[in-house]
């Protein structure tokens, strides 16, 4: 299985296609409307805008699986992330990413990139950098902040 086998619904219900990204630097991150790092959605859309051009892409999936922290619909989260924060990458439905019902783009990037404390996800903003052929290169905490991505986004661009 890679990466580009797998699909998840955007925002709107429609089923995306992850080989739509195929060749593209990607990142992946769980995300949170009310928690305390829900600020690092400005930065990523900052990563976003400066890098797009270039072949990056930011793949946002919202989870309320976190001390109920994205208790809204998928159309509140979606104008939530827009109007505070101007994301224009991409947005998924809400998702699970632990436990029996875990997406399967979850259950793949947890199988290829394990944490400190093993596979699960541990809290909103678990960051998951995919290089262009589809391979998982490394897994950041929550509490990396966007700003530190941008040496691995550069290097992962420099090789495209």
């Amino acid at each position: 299985m890679n990466f580009y086998d797998l699909t998840a619904n955007n925002m709107s219900g429609k089923e995306v296609k992850m080989n739509e990204f195929e060749g593209k630097v990607v990142l992946v991150v769980n995300t949170a409307s009310k928690c305390g790092l829900t600020p690092q959605l400005e930065g990523l859309e900052e990563l976003y805008k400066k890098y797009k051009d270039r072949g990056f892409e930011i793949l946002g999936f919202p989870c309320n699986q976190f001390a109920n922290q994205d208790p809204g619909t998928n159309k509140e989260i979606s104008q939530f992330c827009l109007i505070n924060y101007g994301v224009t990458f991409t947005m998924f439905e809400k998702i699970d990413v632990n436990g029996e019902n875990t997406h399967p783009v979850y259950k793949f990037l947890k199988s290829n990139a394990k944490g400190v404390l093993g596979s699960e996800i541990k809290w909103n903003f678990t960051k998951f950098l995919i290089d262009p052929e589809g391979k998982v290169v490394e897994r950041f905490a929550p509490t990396t902040t966007p700003a530190k991505l941008e040496k691995y986004i550069e290097n992962l661009l420099k090789e495209k």
